[in-house]
């Protein structure tokens, strides 16, 4: 744990459901005495894809949970990324009650239109996900740094591995990830004076909907069990093993705390050595 969080205010975008990143990222930041904004989409939207978001119900369930956990206070806000007005709405409830923000966490992101190369790409799916993955990123952060210019603070952006090695067949996810990477960059740098620190997180194969979605479709593309490409997979990792939720956490609640103070800029990998760089 680490101490120098307990009552700082940390904003976790797509955290509304158990089995994704974004929950373990609210529950890791809440056993540190953080208090919580539980941000989701609330409810389905037309969306081609059969990973969901958290619903209302499921977000307020979490709030009692970690309130009760952990004694810190959570509000929970409906967001859609793809909106300003939105994001607006949104940091306009947290300012009423909280009156800023300590640690931003992007966590939001989706996937349309896979598995398809990019010559046979839906556009339309393909603008949709860049839509989520990095304008998300983009709109959230425009809103939510005004509330974190007087003290300063730390933004996490989730990337992945997949846009630093491109998968098959998942192109729009791929490019949208790299250029959150970018994006991290840039805002490390221009934030730097105001006592920002930005960096990313990019995980590899993590056990999430997302990742168990993804396993199914390639075995349905690849006429296989997802069980053997699970073991395929896992092959290619010199850990053997897909990783956890919580372990993306870990290395977020660091990256949040004065503990990486002189850390920012940079996009950090969490994949079991699938991917080491120079």
């Amino acid at each position: 744990m680490y101490g120098d969080l307990k009552n700082k205010v940390a904003l976790v975008t797509g955290s509304g459901k158990k089995t994704g990143i974004g929950y373990a990222i609210a529950e890791k930041l809440a056993a540190s005495g953080c208090h919580i904004v539980i941000a989701d989409l609330g409810a389905k939207k037309n969306y081609d894809c059969d990973v969901v978001t958290g619903t209302l119900d499921e977000m307020e369930q979490i709030k009692q949970e970690l309130e009760k956990a952990y004694g810190i206070e959570v509000l929970c806000v409906n967001l859609d990324v793809t909106d300003a007005d939105s994001t607006k709405k949104m940091a306009a409830k947290i300012q009423d009650q909280f009156g800023r923000v300590d640690i931003l966490c992007n966590n939001a992101g989706a996937s349309f239109g896979v598995p398809n190369g990019v010559h046979t790409y839906d556009e339309a799916a393909w603008v949709k996900t860049v839509d989520v993955n990095l304008h998300g990123v983009f709109r959230v952060s425009q809103a939510i740094v005004p509330l974190m210019q007087e003290k300063g603070g730390s933004i996490i952006n989730t990337a992945s591995r997949a846009g630093k090695v491109p998968p098959l067949f998942n192109g729009a996810y791929a490019v949208s990830k790299a250029a959150v990477i970018m994006l991290t960059k840039v805002m490390a740098k221009e934030l730097a004076g105001l006592k920002i620190k930005v960096n990313a997180v990019c995980p590899g194969q993590i056990m999430t909907d997302l990742e168990k979605w993804r396993f199914g479709l390639e075995a349905q593309f690849f006429n296989t069990t997802v069980e053997q490409r699970q073991m395929e997979m896992c092959a290619t990792i010199p850990m053997g093993r897909i990783g956890t939720p919580k372990e993306v956490a870990d290395l977020v609640a660091y990256l949040a705390s004065d503990q990486s103070s002189y850390i920012t800029g940079q996009a950090l990998n969490v994949c079991g050595g699938q991917l080491m760089e120079l």
